[in-house]
């Protein structure tokens, strides 16, 4: 059975390509999502991305149960959102934190995220490759998981 992995993106994201491109580079997050679902052909990945906290929120709540993994970028919620945090606190399937760039060599707004403490990792400043190893990171707590049982 394929492992369906979340895969979220908040503010400004729907950009990349275009936005920033010598923090976050050329590559559009659709052209991205093709090659990963190369690299991962058993795994369903349902990919959202929103400019709005409360429809984050919607997906999660709507979403999370009939996943197995969860990989995160809220972008500048990351630093803002106790009610983000507060939603995905609730869910209780392996949580990833990505950041394309490296929020902590950025403003020191940036270094603080509401969203590490109740995610099982995060990964900063690899790009959009931190997102592969999101993906790589949830299947093996799955399947670790599923060992304990």
């Amino acid at each position: 059975m394929n492992k369906r992995i979340l895969i979220i993106n908040g503010p400004n994201l729907n950009l990349l390509g275009t936005r920033e491109p010598e923090i976050y580079g050329t590559t559009t997050f659709q052209a991205f999502l093709d090659e990963l679902k190369d690299s991962f052909p058993e795994t369903d990945f349902s990919y959202y991305q929103s400019n709005s906290e409360g429809s984050i929120i919607d997906y999660l709540q709507e979403n999370s149960e009939k996943a197995n993994g969860i990989v995160i970028n809220a972008g500048a919620y990351t630093h803002t959102s106790v009610a983000i945090r507060d939603s995905l606190a609730n869910i209780k399937i392996p949580k990833i934190e990505v950041h394309i760039s490296n929020v902590f060599q950025r403003e020191s707004f940036r270094h603080h995220s509401y969203l590490s403490p109740v995610c099982d990792g995060v990964i900063v400043g690899m790009g959009l490759k931190g997102y592969e190893w999101a993906v790589g990171q949830i299947l093996y707590l799955s399947k670790e998981s599923g060992k304990k049982k």
